[in-house]
């Protein structure tokens, strides 16, 4: 699993930052609203945690930004003693949780492991589509032209991560931690291999997985033939 904490009070990031690794989960911590508006762009987190009271963009901003792109990451919110109206409006934007300061951190990790459970558990059948292409994210399989092609594991979870983020390039490191759970050299030819194993199941279809050299690999829809 791998978390965003957007919390603008340095010690209390820091801390909840190393209980979080502690309990082996992938943590960025940011301590801005517009660095933690620009990092929640990246389709590479299962829970976003949002201070609501932050320099530069507010948590509730930064809320109802990824809401408004259409995004279903599981987002909590937390909250000082007596903001009940930011919360309320937090849950009317979409926040799925909040949690008030102070608080547990054994609470807090609790609720984090379950709302990162949460899209798999509740989003059943759910089928995201790419040009002529679809990927059911529950069961892996790959539809192209309504065809059904089966995937494994890592190769959907993998392609859910293109899909979700059309035309951005995405780096080894990014895939590494996001499917894998680790930063390592010596795993980027895991990378390599699946990319290829994708572009082989994606060879029929309107797209391709383009590589930028140096940088990562990026999803186009094909218009004339490309170099990958």
């Amino acid at each position: 699993m791998r978390i965003l904490l957007v919390e603008d009070e340095k010690p209390l990031a820091a801390a909840l930052g190393k209980i979080f690794e502690k309990n082996k989960i992938l943590v960025d911590v940011v301590n801005d609203g517009i660095e933690g508006k620009l990092l929640s762009d990246n389709d590479v987190y299962d829970v976003i945690i949002l201070d609501i009271m932050l320099p530069g963009m507010t948590g509730l901003e930064i809320l109802r930004s990824i809401r408004a792109s259409g995004k279903n990451v599981p987002i909590l919110l937390l909250t000082a003693m007596d903001d009940t109206q930011d919360k309320v409006n937090g849950l009317n934007m979409g926040a799925d949780d909040y949690l008030v300061k102070p608080f547990v951190t054994d609470e807090l990790v609790a609720r984090v492991r379950a709302l990162g459970r949460r899209p798999w558990e509740v989003y059943q059948d759910n089928v995201i589509p790419f040009s002529n292409i679809a990927l059911n994210i529950n069961t892996g399989e790959l539809f192209v032209d309504g065809k059904l092609n089966k995937l494994t594991a890592k190769e959907a979870q993998l392609l859910e991560m293109f899909i979700r983020n059309p035309g951005m390039t995405i780096s080894k490191e990014q895939i590494l931690d996001r499917i894998w759970g680790i930063e390592s050299q010596a795993m980027e030819n895991s990378v390599e291999i699946y990319v290829h194993y994708l572009r082989k199941k994606l060879d029929k279809s309107k797209t391709y997985i383009k590589t930028i050299r140096g940088l990562g690999y990026v999803l186009k829809e094909k218009e004339n033939a490309e170099p990958q």
